[in-house]
């Protein structure tokens, strides 16, 4: 159900939307029919085209109907949307095809139906791409604001309302807080009332969203005031409190009309892994081409300083805990840790070799883990590889430590690039790592090459 304040909205992406159709049913025909392409048989003409058009429009209001498109409200996830858009030109994509079926239409093209295929969904994405940084930029000004309240004053509420003012584009405005016990403390936000006060104050303050943001010891509150607010017509959202439970972020499911909360999924998965494989592969290749000069210069000084071989090969684990063998120029003698075992590197290390302080200092040892990166062990990016005699000691003191193999090891990761590397704080390093997991895209991983090429890490040892 649309509330009144989304019912404009939902009018204008319908029209958006089938504006952004029609471009592409034309353009489709411009585009094979423009002489670029050889025409085998006798050319359609445009009025054929355009005659379709009005039953194109109508299997397209329905198409993406049924995919969701308009279910229109403030927290919507392009992610989402994405989805959405991709169901609804698939499905409208069908209902063409079985209606020309149908029809025995006479303008038929299969390049032309493909090249509608291509452009009905750029269009359609595009255009609400930019509807939404129109009503974003609105409404961080002030404007299509709605008003909220929260329940609850504790860690979980007041995060709640930073997190709704920071998020201005929603055009979500926190009038206050509720809470039952008005001797807990709260943020510079006022506590309006009481549970019981909750349907006046919706209907004085004109609220459309209550959040519940009470703590896990207090969930069973949160019927309570779920049937105190089924009095009203606020949208009602539960704020999960799971933050040392979640070792990634949050995922919602229904199972048979059972909501499902995940508490530890990554979002490297399906195109995620694909996209990020052949980043990897490319980079890398295009890397050693160019590097090969450097690797060839280092491999001769590193044989050349100290007996032994060129590469020092170290258990590590990577994803989901997988041993292999990561690839180093040595920076120490052969036999450095033949009475100690596994040492946690220091600074000014003894153990290093005149060659190997300076190839530490500058991570050139680091290089040769290309290679471990062209095997698919590593990635270029993500949570640097540990040795397992550390992680049997992590795991049992680093809170949601192991959730780091979630994905492939890096030789450089968002945890490096801010200095969180050497004797430095696990705790942090673990918080940038799960970080990185969470909020993956392609950008992330070039702006983190760009930071480790551009920065020298003072950590670094």
């Amino acid at each position: 159900m649309l509330s009144r304040t989304t019912q404009p909205f939902a009018v204008w992406f319908t029209l958006t939307d089938l504006a952004a159709t029609a471009c592409a049913w034309v353009g489709a025909y411009l585009l094979r029919f423009s002489g670029w392409l050889p025409i085998p048989k006798p050319e359609p003409g445009f009025d054929a085209c355009l005659q379709n058009l009005p039953l194109v429009l109508v299997l397209a209001l329905a198409a993406y109907r049924v995919a969701g498109l308009y279910r229109i409200h403030r927290m919507r996830r392009f992610r989402e949307e994405l989805i959405a858009v991709g169901k609804g030109c698939g499905l409208l994509v069908l209902f063409v095809m079985a209606a020309r079926f149908y029809r025995q239409d006479t303008y038929e093209s299969r390049t032309a139906m493909t090249l509608f295929m291509v452009l009905t969904p750029v269009g359609v994405l595009s255009a609400r791409r930019l509807s939404w940084a129109g009503l974003k930029s609105l409404r961080s000004r002030g404007y299509n604001q709605t008003n909220a309240i929260i329940v609850g004053t504790g860690r979980v509420a007041r995060n709640t309302a930073r997190s709704l003012k920071g998020a201005g584009w929603m055009g979500i405005r926190t009038l206050g807080f509720i809470e039952d016990q008005p001797n807990r403390w709260c943020d510079d936000l006022p506590i309006l009332g009481t549970t019981a006060d909750l349907p006046r104050l919706v209907a004085e303050n004109d609220v459309e969203h209550v959040f519940i943001a009470l703590p896990l010891n207090r969930y069973g509150d949160a019927r309570r005031v779920f049937d105190i607010l089924s009095q009203t017509f606020a949208e009602v959202r539960l704020v999960v409190d799971a933050p040392e439970m979640a070792g990634l972020s949050l995922t919602t499911t229904n199972l048979d009309g059972l909501p499902i909360i995940g508490l530890r999924e990554s979002a490297h998965f399906g195109l995620n892994l694909i996209v990020k494989r052949a980043m990897d592969i490319a980079l890398t290749a295009v890397g050693l081409v160019l590097i090969s000069p450097l690797l060839a210069l280092l491999a001769a000084l590193v044989k050349w300083s100290s007996p032994g071989p060129v590469f020092y090969r170290q258990e590590r684990c990577g994803l989901n805990g997988q041993p292999f063998q990561m690839l180093k120029f040595r920076t120490m003698p052969v036999d450095a840790e033949a009475g100690t075992g596994p040492v946690w590197a220091v600074k000014n290390d003894p153990r290093r070799t005149r060659l190997g302080a300076f190839l530490r200092q500058t991570s050139l040892d680091e290089l040769p883990q290309l290679f471990n990166v062209l095997k698919g062990d590593m990635s270029l990016v993500g949570p640097r590889p540990e040795r397992p005699h550390f992680i049997a000691e992590f795991e049992k003191t680093i809170p949601n430590y192991m959730a780091r193999h979630k994905v492939k090891a890096g030789i450089t990761g968002w945890a490096q690039v801010h200095g969180w590397r050497g004797n430095t704080s696990l705790r942090k390093r673990v918080q940038y790592d799960l970080y990185y997991i969470t909020h993956w895209n392609p950008w992330l991983d070039i702006k983190i090459l760009a930071m480790t090429i551009l920065r020298i890490n003072k950590n670094a040892y």
